[in-house]
């Protein structure tokens, strides 16, 4: 699978396309060619452009908060919340949500996307415009320093081996599947942010984090620790690509 939510390349993608870049087709098979299948109501997209929409947005929602996300009926903000992720659209309101599974026989497993499609209050554009890069990469990395803080009191033996091999192993990204147009200055951002949640979710199950020694209640808060890192890089996430979205859609300078 790839370093990014599936969520956030389609907005990339579909985004490019809506202003001409290519058609949907190529843009869904530019967005996911890591996936077997995908299917669902994708032909939402082509409505949403035929009515005007130029700006395919992008929310990580988590059970608890739903704040990034538009308004919608308590079956489209149960899916989000559960799945992680989901798109939409500002002007006109409406939602895609993916639900990943696996298909097919043992050593021989493909992996597919489906979407659902939920109506949805519109959103001011004021509310997206008014995000800003400086903003986003100064609260993250405010937020990962009293992670940091917070780590050390809770103290315990560091990761073992395993735990750290694996966490180098997902930084170890070099190459991304997403539209040239993409705003380098969110690009950055969005590398940082996808990193520690992609490290974050990784390591917050590995059995080896409570090796050296550790005991159960410090397991339990570092865990709970690295969620909370993990929620914080996902906002980050959204928030960058919703700028370089924007970008890519005409509204704002790169």
């Amino acid at each position: 699978m790839s370093e990014l939510p599936a969520s956030v390349r389609l907005a990339l993608w579909v985004t490019a396309s809506w202003r001409g870049d290519l058609g949907t087709p190529d843009a869904l098979q530019r967005a996911f060619p890591d996936l077997d299948h995908v299917a669902g109501d994708l032909a939402r997209l082509d409505v949403w452009r035929d009515l005007g929409e130029r700006a395919l947005f992008v929310a990580l929602p988590r059970p608890g908060d739903v704040s990034r996300m538009p308004r919608g009926s308590s079956a489209a903000t149960a899916h989000a919340a559960d799945t992680g992720e989901c798109v939409f659209v500002a002007g006109i309101g409406g939602v895609l949500v993916p639900t990943l599974s696996e298909f097919g026989p043992e050593g021989d497993v493909g992996v597919r996307a489906d979407w659902t499609a939920y109506e949805a209050d519109p959103l001011p554009r004021h509310r997206m415009e008014m995000l800003d890069l400086r903003e986003i990469e100064r609260d993250l990395m405010a937020r990962v320093r009293d992670h940091t803080v917070r780590f050390e009191q809770v103290g315990g033996h560091p990761w073992g081996h395993e735990a750290r091999a694996e966490a180098q192993a997902d930084m170890d990204t070099a190459l991304w599947g997403i539209p040239a147009a993409t705003s380098a200055r969110a690009l950055r951002i969005m590398a940082i942010a996808a990193n520690l949640s992609r490290l974050a979710h990784r390591t917050a199950n590995l059995t080896s984090l409570g090796s050296g020694g550790l005991d159960a209640g410090t397991a339990t808060s570092r865990g709970m620790l690295l969620r909370d890192l993990a929620s914080d890089a996902d906002t980050a996430l959204a928030d960058a690509t919703n700028v370089a979205v924007m970008s890519i859609a005409g509204w704002r300078p790169a």
